[in-house]
């Protein structure tokens, strides 16, 4: 009996020891946290590294903040409960399903970068801020896919971040955490849902190759009228050219002829004018008239003669009567315009002179 009770009591002295130990424990052991690195021992003397926020408790009510450097604090009284990060923490979000407008479920998650801002917030306002924070993110962005529709997520996706950043600054400033960015990483869509997207990118493609080459053709029909449009006034304008070099050249040519003409027949006037100049007029008229005479029903064979062709004297007679006739007006005109020559009195005659005399005796 003895021994059963010596073992009693000491089965209970041990469950004492035991309890008391994890009452002790218990009362050291840290809150858990999610944004500390460790908590270390109060030793009197600490050193906090820098970027590192330690809360301290003094009998189990928030005393200070160490910052970083040296810092003297009192064993047994003051204990440190949190040590905050003052770095900038990235968090993957998980991936979760989301409905947008059109009622398409895509499959999304997200990188979520944080910062702890106030560390008193961060130990005390939330007791776990990074699933807090998470848990915010993926709220948020569900709210935010619903208002936009599939073709809006994929080509807003900016101002969605920006959205879901604003929303959880809003509810994470009792927090003491600021949210920096965040960045959808992945969108899955459904496959039927990718098929249609695929097709509506090729259709898209298709219809964009057809404007083009419309286009090209378009282009390329007004380069060709433009080139021949430039091609006719080229044309046009070389032919203007071409003719007025041509009526220049005519121009120039009537006007040499007819130099020409003028002294040959100046010429010709000379040589009538001068002895036996009719003779060789009626002559070279004969001439002519032999060689137009011999030419004859060379190009025609029916023809229109004078019953004496063959008398050339007469025709000779002929063409001279009517250059006489011709040159007569102008030979009347030049003495007409030449001046009256002045009369010289002449000495009477001698008749005159004796019938005076007669009558005179």
């Amino acid at each position: 009996m003895l021994a059963r009770a010596g073992r009693r009591a000491a089965a209970g002295l041990g469950l004492l020891q035991r309890s008391q130990q994890l009452k002790r424990s218990a009362w050291l052991a840290p809150v858990p946290s999610r944004l500390n690195s460790g908590l270390p021992m109060n030793i009197g003397v600490l050193f906090v590294p820098q970027q590192e926020a330690w809360v301290v408790e003094r009998m189990g009510k928030f005393h200070r903040i160490l910052e970083p450097g040296l810092n003297f604090l009192i064993p047994l009284l003051d204990r440190i409960r949190y040590v905050q990060s003052l770095k900038e923490i990235v968090i993957n979000v998980p991936e979760q399903s989301a409905v947008t407008l059109d009622n398409v479920t895509l499959q999304i998650d997200g990188v979520l970068y944080l910062r702890v801002i106030d560390p008193y917030k961060a130990s005390y306002g939330v007791e776990d801020p990074e699933y807090a924070v998470t848990q915010l993110a993926q709220t948020t962005m569900r709210s935010e896919l619903g208002k936009l529709s599939l073709d809006r997520v994929f080509r807003e996706r900016e101002s969605l971040n920006a959205n879901i950043v604003d929303a959880i600054n809003q509810a994470s400033d009792c927090w003491g955490i600021r949210c920096l960015r965040y960045e959808i990483k992945d969108i899955h869509v459904p496959p039927r849902v990718k098929e249609s997207m695929q097709m509506q990118v090729e259709a898209e493609r298709r219809k964009r190759a057809t404007v083009l080459e419309s286009e090209g053709t378009r282009e390329s029909a007004i380069n060709v009228a433009e080139g021949q449009k430039q091609a006719q006034i080229l044309a046009s304008e070389a032919e203007k050219a071409q003719q007025i070099n041509k009526a220049a050249g005519e121009a120039s040519a009537l006007l040499v002829k007819a130099r020409a003409k003028a002294e040959a027949i100046q010429l010709l006037a000379a040589a009538l004018a001068q002895q036996h100049g009719s003779a060789a007029a009626s002559l070279s008229v004969a001439e002519q008239y032999v060689n137009a005479f011999s030419k004859l029903a060379k190009d025609s064979n029916t023809l229109l003669l004078p019953a004496n062709t063959g008398d050339v004297t007469n025709m000779v007679a002929q063409a001279l009567g009517i250059y006489t006739t011709l040159t007569k007006p102008q030979a009347v005109k030049s003495q007409e315009e030449m001046p009256p020559a002045r009369e010289e009195p002449q000495p009477p005659p001698m008749e005159e002179l004796k019938a005076e005399q007669a009558s005179s005796s």
